[in-house]
């Protein structure tokens, strides 16, 4: 059995959806399928999940757009329409949209939930109708009667271990299996969305809760490249990678696969497969449990902008006991999560994503730690991107960090950060993001050519 995800520019029209329908019945393993809401048709075009949420803040300023909702239903009924579907198909979605939007106006707290659920959810109905019209054995199931069941939290849902044994139950359903991806439901009966790019989640839940031989994930790039194709041009295809390295290159700004995804195959070991749409022949990139034979020990090369740096310098700081622990506190007491925080003798730096520390939360956080810790100076710097080296067993390798230096020296890149730890999977730096572009091209050049 295999679980197919497809993405959102894979569902973004219908002459994407006959390809994707083509693809799955190419494989009869091909029998539980996850999509994601439609994606943007040409440059310059929105998101249907984009447009359902200035939906819903309209609706929040009691300001309905009109336009938008509109925009909205005419991308599902040009697809209802194109692929030759009855009326009750579109009739469908646009029910669902309508009752989230009344949930919103009635002030449900889930309300944005579910209307930002509706782009997957009336994708998985138009396919599983198409499907059908092909003389499919196909039917949409709501993740609810999937038993996707999750616990709602700041950031995004997570689900339950309950899920798994409920999931595995869908091996007993005959035929195709079509879930809308992004979404589940809490004990309660409550819709909560995952962070953004969820269902990429989904697909991962639910290979590993029917345990699935392979999770195909389908998006719109032949393979995983080893450093983001914008910055170098027609970089190196990997072929093969393990979960630990795709998980670093996922959080690290490689947008071909979300970066919590990978978790529930990798508790399986499921092997994932990322394939595209609209080359289904390439082979992909196969993501392992063990690492397979290479050469070299760095495959990829990630980054991402959007950080700061949260500087605190106090003499001593090294004697003094709890010192992080309290730092670190304040940040959980404002509601701030961090990502790194390498530290000295005297110093430690906190490094955070932009967004978790608007200016007014940076006043009240920079006023508490002078008050509460004393310390001799806090800075925060802004504009900070954060470059990753990948590759299983690292820290084995000798030169490495003096190889990265070295393609910083050659591009004039002051390195502001760098921190690997124990890991044996990467190496990070932090440099001014306007450096970015520079180094990620050293590192290229010295690394892979």
């Amino acid at each position: 059995m295999k679980v197919v995800k497809f993405g959102g520019s894979s569902v973004s029209n219908a002459e994407q959806i006959k390809k994707i329908t083509d693809i799955i019945e190419a494989d009869n393993e091909r029998s539980v399928i996850v999509v994601s809401a439609p994606g943007k048709r040409f440059s310059g075009d929105e998101k249907v999940t984009d447009l359902l949420i200035k939906l819903g803040d309209s609706i929040h300023g009691s300001s309905f757009d009109r336009n938008v909702y509109d925009q909205v239903l005419n991308r599902f009924r040009s697809n209802v329409n194109e692929l030759g579907l009855r009326e009750e198909v579109f009739t469908a979605v646009q029910s669902k949209i309508d009752e989230a939007m009344n949930l919103i106006k009635e002030g449900v707290p889930y309300g944005m939930d579910a209307l930002k659920s509706c782009g997957e959810d009336g994708s998985a109905l138009v396919i599983s109708a198409y499907l059908t019209s092909r003389n499919q054995k196909a039917s949409y199931v709501n993740p609810r009667d999937a038993g996707i069941i999750v616990r709602n939290q700041l950031g995004g849902a997570l689900v339950h271990e309950e899920s798994f044994e409920r999931l595995y139950q869908l091996r007993e359903r005959d035929g195709i299996l079509v879930i809308p991806g992004f979404f589940g439901f809490t004990p309660n009966g409550q819709l909560v969305t995952f962070s953004r790019g969820g269902s990429d989640i989904t697909g991962a839940i639910v290979a590993a809760g029917v345990k699935a031989d392979l999770y195909e994930n389908f998006t719109d790039v032949d393979s995983v490249y080893c450093v983001n194709p914008n910055i170098v041009d027609q970089p190196k295809q990997l072929t093969s990678l393990t979960y630990r390295e795709m998980r670093e290159l996922s959080y690290a700004g490689f947008s071909v696969f979300h970066d919590e995804a990978l978790i529930p195959a990798f508790r399986e070991k499921i092997p994932v497969c990322i394939k595209n749409t609209n080359n289904p022949e390439a082979p992909g990139t196969m993501i392992v449990a063990e690492q397979p034979e290479r050469e070299g020990h760095v495959v990829g090369i990630a980054s991402d902008h959007g950080f700061l740096n949260i500087y605190v310098s106090k003499f001593l700081m090294n004697r003094e006991i709890g010192f992080g622990r309290r730092l670190l506190q304040i940040l959980e007491d404002e509601e701030v999560s961090f990502e790194h925080a390498p530290s000295g003798i005297d110093d430690m730096s906190v490094i955070l994503r932009d967004y978790q520390l608007p200016k007014e939360k940076e006043q009240v956080v920079v006023k508490r730690i002078k008050e509460e810790l004393d310390v001799d100076m806090v800075l925060i710097e802004r504009d900070m991107a954060m470059i990753m080296i990948v590759g299983e067993g690292m820290n084995q390798a000798v030169g490495l960090a003096s190889q990265a230096a070295t393609a910083f020296k050659d591009a004039g890149v002051n390195i502001e950060m760098i921190n690997q730890g124990s890991s044996e999977v990467s190496m990070m730096f932090g440099v001014k993001s306007e450096s970015l572009t520079a180094a990620v091209q050293a590192l290229y050049k010295n690394f892979f050519e």
